[in-house]
């Protein structure tokens, strides 16, 4: 499914010889695998800096892709694309197009939570999670992908979960990602890149060693014009009755603690211009269908179980209410 993607003026010569979609191999919705890596890889290290461009074949960009490192794999599913990090048993980002036609879910969720054949040096296993009290947490929602019965599955694997405390991945992330779907309905399609911030030292869990993370981040482009805009969001995995709009931030923030490059495929000047700002009043934040708004609604905080680690592998029990997630102990 191409992208409606229109960049400006200056692109114009770029677009003459390049289809650009917002992503990738969809149009056909296949789920064959992309090219190897290492073809990839070969291409970005050779690219000037400036130059760098997510690819998965000779002919299409995909926008929604963050910078591409040499040895990084990119594994294609055919709702979203993923980066897998070995080192932490969980995707380092999941990117991904979501258009208005797409959040009319068809295919109801399956909850079949499997291993992911496509990484090669194994992903971690849904009984990682088994007596965590983490949620087995979608980075690309099944939400999203109940447009066709083989996205529905594939969101299923556990190269596209990540371990969130049940407050947040039921509570303000589910409600983040229903803002997102009514983005794509109200500007036709947004590209999404999301995951947790995977840093050293994390906590783990299960018998592969699934990183805990601390906090979560989601990037929103709008890309259909006439007006491009983007937005960031770095959210603690806790419980949280704060707005969504207070843990709005920039594009260039969520790059920072990432370390990533995110949509590298724009013309570098709107690019720098899209990610260095934002304003909360370029984007709609109630819901057309259901009149909830989701920008500003929030009560007190309650506390929440932390998110540290006994000696002995488990969950710690105590509650906290500091916005890290983690009580006085492991802080």
């Amino acid at each position: 499914m191409f992208n409606r993607l229109i960049l400006p003026l200056l692109l114009i010569h770029f677009l003459a010889a390049t289809a650009i979609g917002c992503s990738c191999g969809r149009e056909s919705k296949t789920n064959q695998p992309v090219s190897p890596q290492t073809d990839t890889a070969s291409y970005v290290s050779k690219q000037p800096e400036s130059t760098i461009t997510p690819i998965v074949d000779d002919t299409t960009i995909c926008v929604e892709l963050p910078k591409v490192l040499p040895g990084q794999k990119v594994i294609q599913k055919s709702g979203f694309s993923l980066v897998y990090s070995e080192a932490h048993e969980q995707a380092l980002w999941v990117a991904y197009e979501l258009t208005a036609s797409e959040t009319n879910s068809s295919y109801a969720r399956t909850d079949n939570f499997m291993s992911d054949p496509e990484v090669k040096t194994g992903s971690a296993m849904p009984t990682d999670y088994k007596g965590t009290g983490f949620d087995r947490g979608h980075l690309a929602p099944a939400g999203d992908m109940g447009w066709s019965s083989q996205s529905m599955a594939e969101s299923f694997y556990m190269s596209n979960m990540s371990p969130q405390a049940q407050g947040f991945n039921r509570g303000i992330w589910k409600k983040l990602e229903e803002l997102v779907r009514t983005w794509a309905v109200d500007y036709g399609a947004v590209c999404v890149v999301t995951a947790g911030v995977l840093t050293n030292d994390l906590p783990t869990i299960g018998s592969t060693g699934v990183s805990v993370p601390a906090y979560y981040y989601k990037v929103v482009l709008d890309n259909t014009g006439p007006d491009y805009k983007a937005i960031g969001f770095i959210l603690p995995n806790a419980s949280s009755k704060a707005s969504l709009q207070s843990y709005a931030v920039p594009v260039d923030e969520v790059e920072r603690v990432t370390g990533m490059d995110f949509f590298p495929a724009l013309e570098d000047g709107l690019e720098e211009s899209l990610e260095s700002t934002f304003s909360v009043r370029e984007w709609t934040w109630t819901s057309s269908s259901s009149n909830r708004d989701f920008g500003t609604e929030s009560s007190s905080s309650a506390s929440v179980q932390c998110l540290g680690t006994t000696q002995k592998g488990l969950r710690c029990k105590n509650r906290t209410k500091d916005p890290s997630g983690y009580c006085h102990h492991h802080r």
